[in-house]
């Protein structure tokens, strides 16, 4: 299977992924490597001292897991080159063990690159939602993509 390149793409157009749950050793392994604060790692303190009652995804495995989503459709399989940034980030509600999430990617810009003619930058406008349909997170990806041979 070969992924879209950046000719593919066009500005306004949407993709939606399937739903994906972290379970609470899951969330907790992630926070132990690259998190560590209790909120993330201790159910005991999270649930008796968070502020949100039990263990929380941390944010940046949040935006891990909706990328790996939007992966997970193909469309850099082949065609992906790298990704240069991201811009603004908003965690905006806990992710919580068990919680369903989805992306919706919405196309900001497909263009060539001006100095190298074989290649182009996708920026993608990402909104992570939960199974209550309550927004999570957002975020802006770039990713340079091949152009059509």
């Amino acid at each position: 299977m070969i992924g879209r390149y950046i000719d593919d793409f066009t500005v306004g157009e949407t993709f939606t992924t399937r739903a994906g749950t972290l379970d609470e050793a899951t969330i907790i392994a992630f926070a132990q490597d690259y998190d560590p604060q209790q909120i993330h790692t201790d159910p005991v303190y999270a649930a008796e001292q968070g502020p949100f009652g039990r263990v929380i995804a941390s944010g940046f495995q949040t935006l891990a897991f909706s990328f790996r989503l939007y992966l997970d459709l193909g469309h850099f399989v082949g065609t992906g080159l790298a990704g240069p940034g991201m811009d603004e980030v908003r965690w905006l509600k806990p992710v919580f063990a068990g919680d369903a999430l989805t992306s919706r990617m919405t196309v900001l810009e497909a263009r060539p690159s001006q100095s190298k003619p074989d290649r182009g930058f996708l920026r993608l406008g990402i909104e992570v939602r939960n199974q209550n349909d309550e927004t999570v997170a957002t975020y802006q990806s770039m990713t340079m993509l091949k152009r059509r041979p």
